[in-house]
């Protein structure tokens, strides 16, 4: 029989390509108003399931701080991402590691 295939994805911070499972799925949801100023709603989905444009990242503040400062997350979702949200994604980080 052969061995299942692993999903592999590349950490948005260390650029590592780690198992998709060992990693955490940062989400830019589909925006909910058709206005052009509607901001995207960016957030860290833990389960994996929401919909929307996905980026992965490692479970370590460190990769999340290399990806912010190279704007990585913002070349992947295509928009401009406010500080607050990075913010915000570091304490929903630090919450799930501790």
């Amino acid at each position: 029989m052969r061995p299942k295939k692993i999903p592999m994805r590349m950490c948005a911070g260390c650029g590592e390509m780690k198992p998709k499972k060992e990693l955490i799925r940062v989400v830019k949801a589909p925006a909910k108003e058709e206005s052009e100023n509607a901001a995207p709603e960016i957030s860290i989905d833990l389960t994996g399931k929401k919909p929307g444009r996905g980026a992965y990242l490692c479970h370590d503040i460190e990769c999340l701080k290399k990806a912010r400062k190279a704007r990585r997350f913002e070349k992947a979702f295509s928009c401009k991402i406010p500080d607050e949200v990075y913010d915000k994604m570091e304490g929903e980080l630090a919450g799930a590691d501790g």
